[in-house]
């Protein structure tokens, strides 16, 4: 076998795919088969590139220098090809020929043409230099945005590995417009995408794991929700025989459930809140979303009150709610056999990092393609939060409802009300703060398959309602003194879980911000940084000892009687114990001896003292 050009570890330059830019990397690998070298750059990417994409820094340099004696031979006093004209000849020819350019600089506007003159730059490396790129670690600085990389390449103090990025209309080299036109076309057809890197890191007991949730987790929400809805909720009271036919399906119950679907796409498609760019992609490219959801949460809103000021009956869904959960399921599996189908036309760098293992079954639970789109409307960023949330606190409200109705309350019941007075404040949060679900592992990494489609649209408005539905059957006394401690309690999980997230998000956005700036941090190899003071030196995970601490507020009001009640905050912490070891294993590869400090000055993942 012949022997590589690259060692691992080497520190090379390497062209970034689908243009003609090159960037500073390590080498961390050579597939001898694939004849292809994995590297890093300084931002944590990891790509694979052939060797002709290649070059040493000498070489480089060499080559750098050779292009900026070139352009500083040109005599300076070099005359402009120009015709003489009298000074009171009119411009009006030379305005008209200006004016024509500019209209056709106008239509190639979005042609751009990477050179490689290196232009001299000020690149601010931050004094100890995400939500997240591929992993969900709460403390990373991912503030390389779209916007910061067109700033840097115009800055001009310090000579760096930085190239530029102007238009070649624009640097006056003498050619025409139209030569330009030819040549930006040209330089197009032959860009290529990355190549997808193939999934080896299979998650939930690879391929046989995943089988078998397929299979029970739909199984484990039906038990919940008829276990949850007996007089006795207790497992030996659980009836033996199968459900029938008709307690799981009605057709009417369906099509509610489509017109709910039908009507939230609707107002997510309103032109209205702001449009913003997502984190970008490996093939460089940003996709755009609409950030409404706030406002089609108050449309909804709305539209539920004149449904009750109609006298409409709200309680129905608590009396067919089995039904209306198997609706919810049957239409997530058929947009995940869609989703599927559609993804075997996706191109390479369409396709998600941890879906892409060429396991079927596998490939199908994770999701293939990452951000699966018809025309503008992105179907992943729709479902994670429009249908599944909002459907969430309409149920606690029909719940509240049928409690009345069923207990015969004049008023709802304290515990029934702070269940969903907290729950409330969680959802509106969420949809306040929308813009940054873009950061999130879910977005950013995660394909969009079986597990985010039950998730999205049947697990989570079903089972994050249990402690209404159980309170509707088993109604629970409150003190004014647990009142008053669960109000407290919650308060206290909002407030860490809501400083931890903007922390993170300000941090990442722009660590010379004021409000976090004071914050200490350690340094990474990729140029980002580990916050280590504040709540993030306290424990690994704040925003999940907050999340968690917010369940255990959500839970108590339906006393101890049974588990059912604390299913969402069982769940909830084996998630964030499986996503905080994911979390490890990624950062620990991603940063090396970085991490390692950074677990000795934060010893505890998620419970302080504890874990």
């Amino acid at each position: 076998m012949p022997a590589t050009r690259f060692q691992n570890g080497d520190t090379v330059m390497g062209r970034w795919p689908g243009s003609n830019l090159y960037y500073e990397v390590k080498v961390l690998s050579y597939d001898s088969k694939t004849r292809l070298y994995t590297v890093i750059y300084k931002d944590g990417t990891e790509l694979e590139l052939k060797e002709s994409d290649i070059t040493s820094m000498t070489v480089f340099k060499q080559g750098v220098t050779r292009s900026r004696s070139r352009s500083r031979s040109r005599s300076p006093g070099r005359p402009r090809r120009s015709r003489s004209r009298s000074p009171a000849r009119t411009s009006r020819r030379s305005s008209s020929r200006t004016t024509d350019v500019q209209v056709r600089r106008e239509k190639l506007k979005e042609v751009l043409e990477v050179r490689l003159t290196p232009v001299l730059m000020k690149h601010e490396n931050n004094s100890n230099s995400k939500h997240e790129k591929k992993e969900e670690n709460n403390t990373d600085n991912t503030a390389s945005t779209i916007t910061e990389q067109k700033t840097e390449t115009e800055s001009e103090n310090q000579a760096g590995g930085r190239y530029n990025l102007r238009r070649r209309k624009d640097q006056g080299d003498g050619k025409t417009v139209e030569m330009e036109k030819k040549e930006e076309t040209e330089a197009l057809s032959q860009t290529k995408t990355p190549v997808a890197i193939k999934t080896t890191d299979l998650e939930f007991g690879g391929r046989v794991g995943v089988f078998f949730l397929m299979f029970l987790l739909p199984v484990a929400v039906l038990a919940l929700l008829i276990l949850g809805g007996q007089k006795d909720a207790s497992l030996q009271s659980f009836p033996l025989e199968l459900p029938t036919l008709q307690s799981l399906w009605d057709i009417q119950v369906f099509g509610i459930v489509l017109l709910w679907l039908l009507f939230q796409a609707f107002l997510s498609l309103l032109p209205v809140g702001k449009l913003v760019e997502g984190m970008p992609l490996k093939n460089g490219k940003t996709l755009k979303y609409r950030i409404n959801g706030f406002y089609a949460l108050l449309l909804t809103a709305v539209a539920v009150g004149v449904a009750v000021y109609q006298e409409v009956d709200l309680s129905y869904i608590h009396a067919h709610f089995l039904q209306f959960c198997t609706s919810a399921l049957l239409i997530a599996t058929l947009l995940s056999v869609y989703l599927f189908v559609r993804s075997r036309w996706a191109s390479e760098d369409e396709l998600a990092p941890g879906g892409n293992s060429g396991y079927i079954i596998y490939d199908f639970f994770m999701g293939r393609e990452l951000n699966p789109r018809i025309k503008n409307f992105d179907i992943k960023f729709f479902c994670e939060m429009r249908p599944g949330l909002m459907g969430w606190v309409l149920i606690n409200f029909a719940m509240l409802l049928a409690e009345m109705k069923l207990q015969n309350l004049e008023n709802p019941s304290p515990a029934m009300l702070l269940v969903n007075i907290f729950q409330l404040l969680w959802v509106v949060d969420g949809f306040w703060h929308e813009e940054k679900l873009l950061t999130m592992m879910d977005i950013v990494y995660d394909g969009f398959g079986f597990m985010l489609t039950f998730g999205d649209l049947a697990f989570v408005p079903f089972t994050f309602t249990c402690q209404a539905y159980y309170l509707v059957s088993h109604p629970n006394e409150l003190s004014v003194f647990w009142i008053v401690t669960l109000i407290t309690m919650n308060g206290v999980g909002y407030y860490i879980f809501r400083k931890a997230n903007s922390q993170k998000f300000a941090f990442r956005k722009n660590p010379s911000d004021p409000a976090v700036s004071h914050l200490k941090t350690i340094p990474t190899a990729t140029g980002k940084s580990l916050i280590v003071s504040g709540l993030w030196g306290f424990v690994r995970h704040p925003n999940y000892l907050g999340d968690i601490i917010m369940g255990l507020a959500w839970s108590l009001p339906c006393g101890f009687n049974h588990l059912i009640p604390y299913f969402y905050l069982i769940y909830l912490i084996a998630l964030l114990v499986h996503r905080n070891a994911r979390d490890e294993r990624q950062c620990r590869k991603k940063y090396g001896s970085a991490w390692e400090e950074y677990c000795k000055a934060v010893p505890y993942r998620i419970f302080p003292g504890i874990y």
